[in-house]
């Protein structure tokens, strides 16, 4: 039966006229649902990563003004090449200016320290010169009736004590190991030893490595000191600092 009104009349209900679930729960609105619109949302974001650029800016600027404050003028190579032995002079060299860790290099203020020395190195240009690029005194790297000879060593052919530029060492060569009966003889009495690079043993891994000298001995005794080197049946005795060398190296001067 269909309902009526209070004055008896029947009285229905169409869906044209009943609210929806849906419109209900849209025309009620939730609580906190008053947000801002995305586009404002983002823009704090925005204007923080702005002022972290601008800081990021700011400091990259500080540090190269700083890092360019700290520059030094160094001493580099201006010819093409300069070989072992080159007697260096002003013409060779030119300015050279270097920011950070710039290493053992010799500066251009201490140009005069190096002037009339000899190269113990090949050199080329834009290479900045270190001390060990250089003979110590002025004496020439290679004197008249001289040679210089490279001798590679292995363990047990040097003392692990370190071979040095300037060290006095006595050339003994040994029996190959094949050679049963074999005498020792001694090539060279004193000889200096001009440049080293390596070591007999590697100081962090204590694993055997190959020290590489060169000395410098009397053209006479070159071929055999040579020979010996290549049969890797050289050793080299370190003689005391207060040895004179067979062949000394002078300027001309005596």
């Amino acid at each position: 039966m269909a309902p009526r009104d209070h004055y008896g009349r029947a009285v229905s209900f169409s869906s044209s006229t009943r609210p929806s679930a849906a419109g209900a729960r849209g025309s009620a609105k939730a609580p906190g649902s008053n947000r801002l619109p995305a586009g404002r949302e983002r823009r704090p974001a925005l204007a923080a990563l702005a002022v972290i650029l601008i800081l990021l800016g700011a400091a990259g600027s500080a540090l190269i003004a700083l890092r360019s404050g700290d520059r030094q003028d160094f001493v580099a190579i201006d010819a093409q090449s300069l070989p072992p032995g080159h007697k260096i002079t002003k013409g060779d060299l030119a300015r050279g200016d270097l920011a950070g860790a710039t290493g053992q290099l010799v500066l251009w203020s201490d140009l005069d320290q190096i002037v009339d020395h000899y190269t113990t190195s090949w050199l080329y240009r834009g290479q900045f010169v270190t001390p060990e690029s250089v003979t110590k005194d002025t004496k020439p790297l290679i004197p008249a009736a001289g040679a210089l000879v490279g001798v590679s060593l292995e363990a047990g052919r040097a003392p692990s004590e370190p071979i040095a530029p300037g060290d006095i060492v006595q050339v003994v060569q040994v029996p190959a190991a094949n050679q049963a009966g074999g005498v020792s003889s001694v090539l060279v009495a004193a000889a200096e030893v001009t440049s080293s690079v390596g070591a007999i043993t590697d100081s962090k891994t204590s694993a055997n490595t190959t020290l590489n000298v060169t000395i410098l001995v009397s053209t006479t005794k070159s071929r055999a000191v040579a020979a010996a080197a290549a049969a890797k049946t050289l050793v080299l005795v370190k003689l005391s600092p207060a040895t004179e060398p067979d062949l000394p190296r002078t300027d001309g001067a005596g």
